[in-house]
């Protein structure tokens, strides 16, 4: 396995976890990644597919309901999760647009999931935010 090889998996992994409740700075990883020279578009699918997927699996944790494990493992407080359900009944999927904002965005999607906004929009709006995150990194790099 050569360095490019390595740095797409640590890329993907950094994406990844900083896209769970696990405090990471993924930018910091892939612009790292794009000053050594790996290819801009590869680290655009890349961090953005690990970043959703770990987007998708904080939603899952907020689907299981448990506000008590919400509350101790991932420092969520009740107050704040229940701010987060008008906006979620007002918004909806839509607001996961906005889960690529650090920490902020995983208690927006920690509360989709929670409060059961529907999986398909939620998956595609958050999916949405993600990308375009990541497409200006890059293009603010290049």
């Amino acid at each position: 396995m050569d360095w490019l090889e390595y740095g797409y998996w640590g890329l993907f992994l950094a994406a990844f976890l900083s896209g769970t409740i696990i405090p990471l700075s993924s930018e910091a990883v892939l612009i790292g990644l794009l000053i050594a020279g790996i290819d801009p578009i590869w680290s655009l699918v890349i961090a953005t597919i690990g970043n959703w997927i770990g987007g998708m699996t904080t939603f899952w944790i907020g689907q299981l309901g448990n506000l008590e494990w919400i509350e101790k493992y991932f420092r969520v407080k009740h107050e704040k999760l229940m701010e987060w359900e008008h906006q979620v009944e007002k918004y909806g999927a839509y607001f996961a647009v906005f889960g690529w904002i650090p920490i902020f965005g995983n208690v927006i999607v920690l509360s989709l999931g929670f409060f059961h906004a529907r999986l398909i929009p939620s998956a595609w709006w958050l999916l949405v935010g993600k990308t375009a995150r990541y497409a200006i990194i890059i293009w603010v790099m290049n």
